[in-house]
This record gives structure tokens, sequence and C-alpha cells, in this order.
């Protein structure tokens, strides 16, 4: 049985926040494609890529103190976050609850 299509207004947003000049946040950016392209989840969440150094604003805003961070959120409120993911199955463990 599969799932209707997602409305864009009703998915959960899923913000990256990195760093350019991070070989670490280039790898996290890697990890994340890896566990978005399994099983058909890239159409989960309306991804958003935040570079800390364009957009201080939004780093301050959502409180991130490093980088990588990966932040859920849903109806204008956060969900979930996760610091300085180490690989794939720290990913998907957090992003476990949303994923299909």
């Amino acid at each position: 049985m599969s799932a209707g299509p997602i409305d864009p207004a009703t998915k959960p947003g899923l913000v990256f926040f990195h760093s350019s000049l991070s070989g670490h946040c280039r790898r996290v950016e890697g990890f994340l494609a890896q566990v978005l392209q399994r099983r058909r989840n890239h159409v989960t969440f309306q991804v958003y890529r935040v570079d800390e150094e364009k957009r201080p604003d939004l780093v301050e805003r959502f409180q991130v103190d490093a980088v990588p961070t990966l932040v859920v959120v849903e109806g204008k409120k956060v969900r979930g976050r996760l610091e300085r993911p180490k690989g794939c199955r720290d990913i998907e463990r957090f992003l476990a609850p949303w994923l299909q």
C-alpha cells in the first residue's frame, strides 16, 4: 500500500546547517543524500541548506552551536535536532520517525 503524494505545504522541513569551509559538513551532506535516496525518502522532507557564513541570522534563530546540524521543523516548531552526525546510521536513527 503506497501513500498518496506529499503536499509540500505539510511536509516537514529538514534544515541542514553547514559551513562551506568544513570537510566534515561536506561528508555529512553526502550521508544525508544517501539516507534520503534510500526507499524513496527524498520526497519526505522539504530540504533547506543553510550556510552558517551566509545566514548567521538563521544560525542564531535556531540556536545552532555547531555545524553540521540537522533540524526537523513541523508546523513552525522544531521537532528534532542532531548536531555533528557521524554517518548514515546517526542520520537514519534521527530521521526514523519521519522516514517511510
